[in-house]
């Protein structure tokens, strides 16, 4: 329906011999106003030699002569807004022809020898996957479907981070489990996890190894055995909710390949990068940013903003031609300084398709229940479609714009 008006403004335009390049037709934010909306007037006054008004008007009046079956009612708001409403009978026509149409309706080639990178889900291996992540797991899927159905060939695509601060200290919640079988009681590291997990994976090692990792917590066998469980896990709970992932993007492999010191040199060689404080900062402000950020702590560690240059750049290097990022709405701040980098180092940053979803709320008894991984205070993603199965689970991700919170009532 928005092509077809979109079509009917057009023709009225070209009567009118006003200019047809600049042209934005959107669905209002208030439904009151009608089911589409241009500012065209607005946009294109300076260019036409004519106020807003006046061109609003000659529109209206363009398309009210015409008689076109579609406009149910057409008119303008000052300052130069026109507001249209679409001929109910119109609706209810093409979703008959829906209806009747076989399962290609809509199908179409724009992506036609075109390729797609899709990163979603991309949940670390600290713990099993939660409703949170569901909703990020069927919004990205949704997406590689449409893009699918439109002729692009998709790369579905995980990134996790096993090189940093969350992952040894996963290691370490592991040892003092592990300790515990040998009857030593150790204190959870600070910001540790405390899941039944945890034990499982302990045991794991102790059933195998017995008391040879006594008194070595920092050994690598802690960490990998955890890494090794939780993503099977991972990958059978998505394999439950019908997601198949293409591939999969280890942090470390940015630290191996060098991409890490490479992108850091890089900037240096424009500019943006200095040291202060000890630390090194990327100068965001000279790429249009409204602060400068750290990206390697004073420690020497690097800032999740490092990685994630260089891991875009990564992908920008594999050749899709769109890129889209999936994430929550903790990565608002981030994200565009990321892309700001991207930009800097002279990749196309139009590529980049970044799409936001708020965050999942649990409710119990009415309020709101804080979710922690680390606390295993949480409603795991697998015990949500044990419970109603992997359809209904789906839909129940979907049915809310992902602008919107989402609730999950536990007593509903």
């Amino acid at each position: 329906m928005k092509n077809k008006f979109q079509e009917v403004l057009l023709s009225a335009l070209s009567d009118l011999g006003f200019p047809t390049e600049k042209v934005i037709v959107q669905s209002p934010k208030n439904p009151d106003h009608g089911d589409f909306t241009t500012n065209y007037p607005m946009i294109n006054s300076k260019e036409i030699g004519k106020p807003p008004i006046d061109i609003a008007s000659a529109i209206v009046d363009k398309i009210n002569s015409s008689g076109n079956e579609l406009i149910d009612k057409i008119e303008f708001i000052p300052p130069g807004f026109i507001n249209v409403k679409i001929n109910k009978d119109m609706f209810s026509n093409q979703l008959k022809q829906i209806i009747l149409s076989d399962l290609s309706y809509g199908k179409n080639n724009t992506g036609k020898n075109k390729s797609a990178l899709v990163e979603f889900v991309s949940a670390n291996p600290t713990g099993p996957l939660t409703v949170g992540h569901g909703r990020n797991a069927i919004l990205g899927d949704t997406v590689c479907n449409i893009l699918k159905w439109n002729g692009f060939n998709i790369n579905r695509e995980y990134y996790f981070n096993n090189a940093g601060r969350q992952m040894r200290v996963l290691g370490e919640s592991v040892y003092v489990r592990y300790m515990e079988l040998l009857g030593e009681n150790l204190e959870i590291p600070d910001g540790g996890y405390e899941g039944l997990y945890i034990k499982d994976i302990a045991k794991i090692i102790f059933d195998t190894h017995q008391e040879k990792f006594k008194g070595d917590g920092g050994n690598k066998i802690f960490k990998q055995t955890a890494e090794e469980y939780i993503f099977k896990d991972i990958e059978k709970t998505l394999e439950k909710i019908g997601l198949k992932f293409d591939s999969f993007f280890n942090e470390n492999t940015l630290y191996d390949n060098n991409d890490i010191d490479r992108t850091v040199n890089d900037l240096k060689a424009k500019n943006l990068i200095y040291e202060k404080d000890g630390a090194i900062w990327f100068k965001a402000t000279a790429a249009g940013r409204d602060m400068d950020r750290v990206i390697i702590k004073s420690t020497g560690e690097p800032t999740y903003r490092l990685p994630d240059i260089a891991y875009h750049r990564d992908k920008f290097d594999r050749n899709f031609d769109v890129i889209v990022d999936v994430f929550g709405a903790d990565h608002m701040d981030a994200y565009p300084d990321v892309i700001a980098a991207i930009k800097s180092l002279d990749y196309d940053s139009d590529k980049i398709k970044v799409l936001i979803h708020q965050f999942v709320t649990v409710l119990k008894n009415g309020e709101p229940v804080k979710m922690s991984t680390r606390k295993a205070n949480f409603i795991s993603l697998d015990s949500l479609i044990d419970e109603v199965g992997s359809d209904v689970t789906r839909f129940f991700f979907i049915m809310r714009s992902m602008n919107t919170h989402l609730n999950f009532d536990l007593d509903l």
